[in-house]
């Protein structure tokens, strides 16, 4: 039975990007240098970062909002609108200090051949008021999505945790970095095998992983974690068992922004009331689909339910 997921309100916060696209064909080398000369004829440009989580839970239905930060400039002005146009309440700091972080990827003959990544962190000022509205966002929203790619708005997620939990909110978090303490208290945390290799060390067995997987998440008081694993699915781990849920066999075309797919399925079955194992059989379904998308794809609830 499919779950109504128009009652279920997310409110995501992390490090808003815009990802620019540049597609075109590829017939020669280039006479400078031992590299391909891509012939632009398509330029795209998509919601990236926090903000494609934002995209991901609201193509499934979900009444979503996005708090973020952008530099006052062009890239921030199509975020607005882009937003506004999946219907997303968009929730933007404009910083004029910065630009806006963008993620450039040039395509030819449907492979990325280069990326070229623009960014620079928001300051300080900028913020302290978007913590201010956050509190204030916090009481129309029943989960909290917090994407983490480590370029500077989530720099108080400690806080954001500790306020959102406070207020009775389920706390899902995308983590970024060598050091997991600041992600302590929340309910859920969605590492892929490289970010937790950076925490706990390598594992040599099952036994091992699980061991090492358990002593994190109670270290951080965390009431799950759950290990997105590539082609070996998914494994979450809870207090009271351990559940592993082998990824759906299909072609793997592009894995942008699988990881942000799968955090905003998660929340938006957990918003429903569904088990938790149930969440996660979802996400790692959808998970399945959108990697065999280019780009920074999503997954619509035909897609998923059908």
């Amino acid at each position: 039975m499919k779950p109504d997921l128009s009652k279920v309100r997310i409110l995501v916060a992390g490090d808003v990007m815009l990802d620019r696209y540049w597609f075109g064909d590829v017939n020669r080398i280039s006479p400078e240098a031992p590299v391909p000369v891509v012939r632009v004829e398509r330029e795209e440009a998509r919601l990236g970062g926090a903000a494609n989580v934002a995209r991901n839970t609201a193509m499934l239905g979900v009444r979503s909002s996005l708090l973020g930060i952008t530099g006052d400039d062009e890239a921030g002005d199509i975020i607005q609108h882009l937003l506004k146009e999946t219907g997303i309440s968009p929730y933007l700091h404009r910083d004029p200090i910065i630009s806006t972080i963008i993620k450039l990827r040039v395509i030819g003959r449907q492979q990325q051949l280069l990326r070229v990544d623009f960014e620079k962190a928001p300051t300080p000022d900028v913020i302290n008021r978007k913590m201010m509205q956050y509190r204030s966002l916090l009481p129309e929203h029943d989960i909290v999505i917090l994407s983490d790619y480590a370029k500077g708005a989530l720099l108080n997620v400690a806080d954001m945790i500790k306020e959102a939990r406070k207020a009775g909110k389920t706390v899902l978090v995308d983590p970024k970095g060598e050091d997991f303490s600041r992600y302590t208290g929340a309910t859920l945390l969605t590492p892929n095998k490289g970010e937790l290799r950076q925490i706990v060390g390598t594992w040599t067995s099952e036994e091992q992983l699980t061991e090492r997987a358990q002593q994190l998440r109670q270290e951080l008081q965390l009431n799950y974690l759950l290990l997105t694993r590539s082609e070996e699915g998914m494994s979450l781990y809870g207090e009271e068992r351990v559940i592993h849920v082998p990824a759906i066999a299909r072609e793997v075309f592009d894995v942008s922004g699988a990881g942000d797919t799968v955090i905003a399925t998660l929340a938006a079955m957990m918003g429903t009331g569904t088990s938790i194992e149930e969440a996660v059989t979802m996400a790692n379904r959808a998970a399945g689909i959108v990697v065999g998308k280019l780009g920074t794809a999503t997954v619509t609830p035909a897609e998923l339910f059908g």
